[in-house]
């Protein structure tokens, strides 16, 4: 047989195969060990990533009070903890560990970030440091100089359970996981802000046009942080929100999208907004949320349970920062 005829069939038999996508359950399966990721936020959750706040958390100094910002802190280490009162570990890991109990009452595989070492006790926040696209992660590079430096455990966590990390940031962009929500398995936003830059954006958009997802970008106000302080998906096609930390552009975008809303009132904790859905329609929160919101949610098909996580507030975060789904069900 002539060599042109045998190299011929030999492409054709073990060529290149581009079919199925990467992301493809089937290829995952096979060559991943199961389907990793996400492609929405309120299917079943099966594998989150959590860290319980630990000795990183000695660092805090009392006398290291900084009395302009009202809390403490050190310029030369880099380090603040944002709270008018110290730290109370035991309590902030009995709330932590209610919440991972919580988790695994609902058969929610729970995983430990690994290797946390130093200041760095804003780990407990594993939703910051990567966030689950389809098919694998993203890990992101966070914005503030003490939380530089807690990619590198989660990218090691990560690899040991063989999860596919699709992409790290790098350059000089900046974006961090509580910024970012997914609307429906084609549609995702991020919360634009002093954390998350428009090329730390674009190389998170990149990923996602290759899995036929748009990002759609939405301006934070003013120094607000994240997104998560002011939008949670609850279930299929219904949010909740803090409607002044949204502007009018993405309200309407939710409109068009088919997304229907309950927003907060006064009366509520806006805590609760910082909540996690373990299954449609069914949402860890903290406790205050008011009747008309609890009324509002329960017409609409919502059950809450609530979890007090009030120390781990102290910090910064709350229920939805202190978790990063690995692996949901599609919806």
């Amino acid at each position: 047989m002539a060599m042109d005829n045998i190299y011929s069939l030999t492409v054709k038999m073990f060529g290149s195969q581009p079919e199925p996508a990467f992301e493809s359950r089937s290829e995952q399966q096979r060559n991943w060990g199961r389907a990793w990721g996400c492609d929405n936020d309120v299917g079943q959750l099966r594998t989150v990533l959590t860290h319980r706040p630990g000795d990183e958390f000695s660092v805090i100094d009392p006398s290291k009070r900084i009395e302009s910002i009202g809390s403490f802190g050190d310029l030369e280490t880099g380090w603040y903890f944002q709270s008018d009162t110290l730290p109370d570990l035991p309590d902030m890991q009995a709330q932590h560990d209610a919440l991972t109990g919580a988790l695994r009452a609902e058969g929610v595989e729970v995983i430990e970030l690994q290797g946390v070492e130093g200041h760095r006790f804003k780990s407990c926040y594993t939703r910051d440091s990567s966030i689950s696209v389809k098919g694998g992660s993203i890990v992101t590079r966070l914005a503030p100089r003490m939380r530089r430096g807690e990619e590198l455990p989660v990218t090691r966590t990560l690899a040991g359970l063989g999860m596919p990390v699709l992409r790290t940031i790098c350059g000089t962009g900046m974006f961090e996981g509580g910024s970012f929500a997914w609307l429906n398995s084609t549609n995702a936003v991020v919360g634009r802000s002093i954390r998350c830059n428009d090329e730390g954006i674009e190389q998170i958009a990149e990923v996602l046009k290759h899995q036929g997802v748009e990002l759609h970008v939405v301006d934070m106000n003013g120094y607000s942080i994240h997104i998560d302080g002011s939008f949670l998906m609850v279930d299929v096609n219904l949010a909740l929100v803090q409607a002044s930390g949204l502007n009018y552009v993405f309200l309407e975008k939710l409109k068009e999208l088919g997304i229907h809303t309950v927003e907060i009132t006064p009366e509520d904790n806006p805590w609760i907004v910082n909540g996690l859905a373990i299954s449609p329609g069914r949402v860890l929160v903290p406790p205050g949320v008011s009747d008309f919101t609890r009324e509002a949610l329960h017409k609409a098909g919502v059950e809450l349970i609530e979890i007090g996580y009030d120390k781990m507030h102290h910090n910064g975060g709350g229920l939805h920062c202190s978790t990063c789904p690995l692996v949901r069900d599609s919806v």
